[in-house]
């Protein structure tokens, strides 16, 4: 891949995220997963790559698309594979919570795992703490292992999870283990991203996501030098038959890094809408709005934050909030 598209895929995001934060607190998903969308197909089309959504934006949000198999790009450039999340947290910016994302990952094309829209079992760490956690193992196991690479004890270990029912025996666990838990209510890209950034105060990220945003959080780790490992989550007989489809006929097979994203190269792109602990969001003021995003290479390991200043006269159609 070109590493000129590390750059070229921010203004992707920054895009997406300027069209969808005026709908922050508004209480309209969709308008905003739309606004999202919209602006960052438009912005794609520019963009001298070859590039097929092999991860498209949820169908459980019942929004619009980039649908998996669509091509993106001028159509000139590496073939790569393309997974995407236009608006990471419709229901954050709907009800004006922090952490939402737009966000974009490639890789050379055949090297991201076609993941189905089904849930996935998920265990993320930094650098520190890498190679040393294990999905099938106790949650206290884990909370032992990342507290001794990290050089802390377990009860300064912070693990973020999403808010779910689902989650009521790991919460205990994790608790009577003496951790600490930091929820979250949706948006489990930037809770595993967050690990890998000592600012956040994030230590490890567990718990049952979306399948598609476990493979865009994978490449983020990728590139941090962090890990992350998976296994599919299917619900029913037809999510079963999907993953035998995909290939994965035992679903307790352990997905990891290798698996979710393969080859040396990958790039993650993803900016804020709205503020979270590693990235601010959109912020406007008079005739001017404010991003912040982050973009890094697996590659050459390098990442970077870009503040963004948009004159917003001169970008009317990423900013419409109607």
């Amino acid at each position: 891949m070109e590493r000129s598209l590390t750059m070229e895929l921010v203004r992707v995001t920054e895009a997406a995220a300027l069209s969808s934060a005026r709908w922050m607190g508004r209480g309209k998903k969709e308008e905003a997963d739309d606004a999202a969308t919209t602006a960052m197909r438009d912005v794609f089309d520019t963009i001298p790559m070859e590039g097929t959504v092999v991860i498209g934006e949820g169908e459980r949000d019942e929004a619009p698309m980039l649908y998996i198999g669509e091509k993106l790009g001028s159509g000139n450039g590496p073939r790569v594979d393309v997974a995407v999340d236009p608006l990471e947290g419709t229901n954050i910016v709907a009800n004006g919570m922090s952490n939402a994302l737009a966000v974009i990952a490639i890789a050379d094309k055949g090297n991201l795992l076609h993941a189905p829209d089904m849930y996935m079992q998920k265990i993320a760490v930094g650098p520190q703490a890498a190679g040393k956690i294990d999905i099938n193992a106790p949650v206290t196991d884990n909370l032992k292992a990342v507290a001794q690479a990290k050089g802390k004890d377990v009860e300064d270990v912070v693990v973020t999870l999403l808010r779910r029912d689902r989650h009521a025996d790991l919460i205990r666990d994790i608790r009577a283990a003496g951790a600490r838990i930091k929820f979250i209510q949706d948006g489990d890209v930037a809770g595993v991203i967050n690990t890998a950034f000592d600012e956040t105060g994030v230590d490890m990220y567990i718990g049952i996501g979306g399948a598609p945003e476990g493979v865009i959080s994978a490449v983020a780790m990728k590139c941090l030098g962090g890990e992350q490992q998976a296994k599919l989550a299917p619900e029913n007989d037809e999510e079963l038959q999907r993953c035998k489809k995909m290939g994965v006929e035992d679903v307790s097979q352990v997905l990891y890094m290798d698996d979710l994203v393969s080859g040396d190269d990958a790039i993650f792109a993803a900016s804020g809408v709205t503020d979270g602990e590693l990235l601010k969001g959109v912020h406007y003021k008079g005739e001017s709005a404010h991003t912040q995003s982050l973009v890094m290479r697996a590659k050459s390991g390098t990442v970077r934050f870009v503040d963004g200043k948009h004159n917003v006269k001169k970008k009317p159609n990423f900013v419409m909030g109607s």
